[in-house]
């Protein structure tokens, strides 16, 4: 009787279903549009977004976008620099005003803004299907953002160093630009390298897989940085051997390159077309500046990190980008996280893709290079997107463990030690480094 009658009460749902449902098949084109609109009549919810003077009249339009799909919601915008924002929410918490509800981080905050619960869930893998472009999302930058179970930022651009020559400087001091170029065969003037900001400085410890911090399968912090120098690996010891030989030539030269202060005034000058410098390792945001300094332009060549090799080894940045991300006051306001998610999808639609990164200097990560190269953009700034996206793909991935943090500091000051200690060998060098990073270790 029982099967009887879960049968009956099947048959009687299946005939209820049918006497409800339309007569013709449904357009699900149709619903999905319908469902839209009516959903765009629901939200009259308002939302601030943090956002860059330069970058307000494309973060505008994506507004109005937004608008045509959720008329009634309201955008706002903070006009603030994106780490003067984050200063000001590590400063207060996340129910100050003052603190947009859609922001920018970049990569390696991540852990640290979680650990604040700072950062609102999203529903980042829905959006990755509504935006598109994306090969792999967690392999890729989507994937940084994703601390256990939730996505807390949602990819803005992709971000690594690259190489700027000036032409000039390279012919007149016997530089082919058109050629590998090995870093120990130039003078120590020819390339400019920070190496005591560990931003840069990782370019050249990439090139020997040195870890500088890292955790091993247990989830365990180590450094090779503690090892005394007879027991690194050779190729390790001949890094080292190279930036000890780098900085006595700098010191004997009496150049400010491992000056914290007057370094980066030094080297705008060498690079200058007339000076000392042809090569300099810098990020893509410097373009402009540094087509000024070439001769307005016209001594200026980009290339790919690997074009320069350090003992036959290119240099490698990190795959390093920022997020947008969405202050966790949001959660539980599904009109809000809606209205926010929809910002973010606009902010980084593929369609739009040139216009971004005309506004912020910005490159995609779902975004192929022949849409850059198939632009309006100039033969500059397709050379730049292009170095970025080949030296990105060639990269390992940026460190973004909270613990990193302590690498800055822990670096700079056993690099900077140098003028003041004077060592006479890479050892008596790398002895230096190596105090440092015990202290460091020590911490954790």
């Amino acid at each position: 009787m029982k099967r009887f009658g879960i049968l009956l009460l099947a048959l009687v749902l299946a005939l209820s279903m049918v006497g409800c449902g339309q007569k013709e098949p449904a357009n699900v084109e149709d619903n999905v549009e319908d469902n839209t609109e009516d959903g765009a009549q629901e939200i009259k919810e308002t939302i601030t977004v943090q956002v860059e003077e330069d970058w307000k009249p494309y973060y505008e339009k994506a507004a109005e976008r937004v608008k045509e799909v959720y008329p009634d919601a309201n955008i706002e915008f903070i006009v603030t620099g994106s780490f003067d924002h984050l200063d000001v929410l590590d400063a207060t918490d996340v129910t100050n005003k003052d603190v947009a509800d859609v922001f920018a981080i970049p990569a390696d905050r991540i852990y640290g803004l979680s650990q604040n619960e700072a950062l609102a869930a999203m529903d980042a893998k829905r959006m990755a299907e509504d935006v598109g472009g994306f090969n792999n999302y967690d392999e890729g930058l989507g994937g940084n953002f994703k601390i256990e179970d939730d996505y807390l930022a949602f990819p803005m651009n992709i971000e690594t160093l690259i190489i700027f020559a000036n032409k000039a400087n390279a012919e007149a001091k016997g530089i082919d630009l058109t050629r590998p170029i090995e870093f120990t065969e130039l003078d120590a003037e020819d390339m400019l390298i920070p190496a005591f900001d560990a931003w840069f400085g990782v370019s050249l410890t990439n090139s020997s897989e040195i870890e500088l911090l890292g955790k091993d399968d247990s989830g365990n912090l180590f450094s090779d940085l503690t090892s005394d120098f007879n027991d690194l690996p050779k190729e390790k010891q001949e890094l080292f051997t190279v930036l000890f030989n780098y900085w006595k030539a700098h010191d004997e030269a009496k150049t400010s390159l491992w000056d914290e202060d007057a370094a980066w005034g030094y080297m705008d000058t060498a690079f200058s077309t007339g000076g000392n410098a042809a090569l300099r390792l810098e990020g893509p945001w410097s373009t402009a500046s540094l087509s000024n300094l070439a001769g307005d332009g016209k001594d200026l060549e980009i290339l790919p990190i690997n074009s320069v090799t350090i003992n036959g080894k290119p240099l490698a940045h990190w795959q390093g980008g920022w997020g947008l991300a969405i202050n966790s006051r949001n959660e539980g306001n599904e009109e809000k996280m809606e209205l926010a998610q929809k910002f973010i999808e606009e902010v980084v639609n593929p369609e739009y893709a040139v216009d971004f990164f005309k506004a912020t200097g910005k490159i995609l990560e779902n975004v192929p290079l022949s849409t850059y190269e198939g632009s309006d953009l100039s033969d500059t700034d397709k050379t730049v997107i292009g170095a970025v996206i080949e030296s990105y793909e060639d990269a390992p991935a940026r460190p973004l463990f909270l613990e990193w943090g302590s690498v800055w500091d822990t670096w700079k000051n056993a690099i900077l030690s140098w003028p003041n200690t004077k060592p006479a060998t890479a050892e008596d060098a790398y002895k230096e480094i190596k105090a440092s990073f015990d202290a460091m270790m020590e911490n954790f």
